[in-house]
């Protein structure tokens, strides 16, 4: 199997969730192959993330931040590479970890996406550099 690919750049609104679920429709559709739980694993992380963005993610001006996206299907892996124009995230992403109140409505976005896929992010002037990878056919 040869590398799928999908790229998408919008702004970081509420819509940019309905966009990235239509490129996730589109890439399965072409990719028949990945299994139906790294498929919504995937998708949980990825939509995670860009909903982090979209109600978080800030320009210095207080504008959204311009999302853009490159989603990758390996033989061994389903991929996204995301890079924003906003500030730092105000919680770190490698210090993300579920609420104590199990019934908090906020703070588990990131823990959640971590709990299915490998995160990464960095830091850059300018903007943010985010990773979602889940291992096709991890447990």
């Amino acid at each position: 199997m040869s590398v799928i690919a999908r790229s998408l750049r919008y702004p970081g609104t509420p819509p940019c969730l309905d966009v990235v679920q239509d490129a996730l429709g589109r890439l399965w559709a072409d990719a028949p192959g990945v299994a139906e739980t790294d498929r919504m694993l995937f998708e949980t992380a990825l939509i995670e993330i860009v909903g982090n963005l979209v109600e978080h993610a800030r320009r210095a001006d207080g504008r959204p931040v311009d999302v853009e996206m490159q989603i990758l299907v390996h033989p061994d892996r389903i991929e996204a590479l995301l890079e924003d124009n906003g500030g730092a995230p105000p919680v770190d992403p490698a210090d993300a970890a579920l609420p104590a109140d199990e019934l908090a409505e906020s703070g588990r976005g990131l823990a959640l996406a971590a709990a299915v896929a490998d995160l990464g992010h960095v830091r850059f002037e300018g903007g943010n550099r985010w990773t979602v990878v889940r291992h096709r056919g991890a447990a």
